[in-house]
């Protein structure tokens, strides 16, 4: 049989912490001069996965 493979995209996506895992936020990419400046704001960093979404990444994470 062969070997089951990881998610590739969801690897390069989300990062593991101590307690689950990180995801960058998103609309941040282009075309961000109609925006406001809140919502630029709000928009930096990273946030955590939580409830469903973490149940569902996990599985396309693991092999």
């Amino acid at each position: 049989m062969s070997k089951l493979k990881n998610h590739s995209s969801a690897k390069k996506r989300f990062k593991p912490t101590g307690s689950g895992l990180k995801m960058r936020s998103a609309g941040r990419n282009h075309i961000l001069s109609k925006h406001t400046t809140k919502r630029k704001r709000h928009a930096r960093g990273t946030s955590n996965l939580e409830g469903a979404n973490l149940k569902v990444v996990n599985k396309l994470l693991e092999a």
